[in-house]
């Protein structure tokens, strides 16, 4: 209870860092961000950021600022482009083009597929004990022969398919 006192205390005063206020007096979130970006978020599902790409205009950019004021037929196509890319970070065909990061993301999968293979491969040789003698063929074979000796089960089970006479299965 104490903690959590403390921290909201804290947080209130601004002592280990400053929330974000939603009220026009306070200081502006673009001042505690690095220089030509701010809090700048756009995607597809929200198009239109509070706040344009570029906040810190140099002298060539202000004069194009400045002339978007006045009738856009005297723009020319490259000085929209311009003003666009002040105001947006990338257009919707950027923002849909396809990443390549499915190619990392494969590398990754098969890279620990490789690896766990090495890993049980390197258990099979060096941890695992060799296979019990039981599980040999010479093995399998004395055993089924011990038990058509012992004419185990006549009636329905495996020696019923054994005929003892020719030493073969029945057809």
């Amino acid at each position: 209870m104490l903690s959590r006192a403390a921290w909201s205390l804290v947080l209130r005063r601004g002592g280990l860092g400053t929330r974000g206020k939603h009220s026009l007096e306070g200081t502006a979130p673009s001042e505690r961000k690095m220089p030509p970006y701010t809090n700048y978020y756009a995607q597809r599902s929200y198009p239109m950021p509070d706040e344009p790409f570029c906040t810190e205009l140099n002298a060539e950019q202000r004069a194009l600022k400045e002339k978007e004021k006045g009738s856009w037929t005297q723009l020319s196509h490259a000085e929209k482009v311009a003003l666009y890319r002040l105001q947006f970070h990338e257009t919707f065909a950027e923002m849909n083009r396809r990443s390549n990061e499915w190619k990392t993301v494969m590398g990754c999968v098969f890279f620990f597929f490789g690896f766990t293979a090495l890993l049980i491969w390197w258990q099979r040789v060096y941890m695992f004990p060799e296979k019990p003698i039981t599980l040999t063929d010479e093995w399998r074979a004395q055993q089924l022969q011990r038990t058509l000796d012992m004419k185990a089960n006549p009636v329905q089970g495996l020696a019923s398919h054994w005929d003892y006479e020719k030493q073969q299965w029945k057809k």
